[in-house]
């Protein structure tokens, strides 16, 4: 997708009174849309090699739908379960430091791509689900704002964080997820993208990978 429609849709994704009161608050949201140049490229540290295979625990996790999902229920044939660290608010700078952090910047990006492919994941027979530690209230503010299709999953408690010993990392207090995505199948992981980049391409990475391998009957 080329820089023009990133930031057409970036300017789309706010409310008008928005859009003639804080100019700023725009190129905010722009500045969220665009990656920078020469991010430093996350590295394979074996820490998701453990996952292929194993079971979604169950446990129930909140949902910006305001209800409780349990993704070791979730039937269908694919479920796509894209996990990042944290989506930046438009009328806040990144903070400083995030941009050196390996894997860490391209949350708004990523989304807004499984947004856009939301329609071709379907067709795939995937649903797709967002995960973070941030809570609930955050993830909807950014869910409206980007007009986000399917629902994002909060693990503030890092309840499924710690079941499948995800990757994580600390950030100004936080315990942050590393960027990676899971797809399963019959509630058992059976590929995992780690690390994820760049960000902003991943969805048709995945795309990519499910139309190469078709779900298994049965």
């Amino acid at each position: 997708m080329s820089d023009r429609l990133w930031r057409r849709r970036a300017v789309l994704a706010l409310p008008m009174s928005v859009l003639l009161r804080h100019p700023l608050t725009v190129l905010a949201q722009k500045n969220l849309m665009q990656l920078p140049a020469n991010l430093p490229v996350p590295k394979d540290d074996g820490a998701a090699r453990h996952l292929k295979g194993m079971r979604l625990p169950d446990l129930a996790l909140s949902s910006t739908a305001n209800r409780s999902v349990n993704l070791s229920q979730i039937s269908g044939p694919r479920l796509i379960v894209y996990c990042y660290p944290r989506t930046g608010e438009p009328d806040k700078p990144v903070p400083p430091g995030w941009d050196d952090i390996p894997g860490a910047r391209g949350c708004t990006p990523e989304t807004c791509g499984f947004r856009d492919h939301h329609k071709d994941l379907a067709r795939l027979g995937a649903e797709v689900f967002g995960l973070s530690t941030q809570d609930t209230a955050y993830q909807q503010e950014m869910v409206k704002r980007l007009q986000v299709p399917f629902e994002v999953l909060s693990d503030e408690h890092l309840e499924l964080t710690r079941a499948l010993r995800l990757p994580t990392f600390a950030f100004d207090g936080m315990t942050l997820l590393k960027r990676l995505t899971i797809v399963a199948q019959n509630g058992r992981i059976e590929h995992v993208f780690y690390p994820v980049f760049p960000p902003d391409k991943h969805a048709e990475e995945v795309i990519d990978w499910l139309e190469r391998h078709p779900p298994a009957k049965g």
